[in-house]
């Protein structure tokens, strides 16, 4: 279980800077990161750290995706996390 959790931490701290790199890159008008790497990012566990950056940095909030995407990855991930740990105790 401790895994699993270092896991989903270490995956939302890269996708919370990736989101934070994204907008510094957007506003000076240079390489993006793509949307795809930023969503397979959140699916395979950066989510709750995607949503956090989303709102911190105010970046990718006009887009409907990823308004209702992140957050909604970021519920499911935590409920597995509680399901989990309820299960395995």
């Amino acid at each position: 279980m401790k895994l699993f959790l270092y896991y989903i931490a270490s995956l939302s701290l890269i996708l919370f800077i990736i989101m934070g790199l994204d907008k510094w890159f957007a506003v000076r008008n240079k390489w993006r990161v793509p949307e795809t790497t930023l969503f397979l990012l959140a699916v395979i566990g950066g989510a709750p750290g995607g949503t956090m950056g989303m709102w911190c940095f105010r970046h990718k909030i006009r887009k409907k995706v990823f308004q209702f995407g992140f957050p909604l990855l970021s519920i499911l991930w935590i409920g597995g996390i509680i399901a989990s740990s309820h299960y395995l105790l």
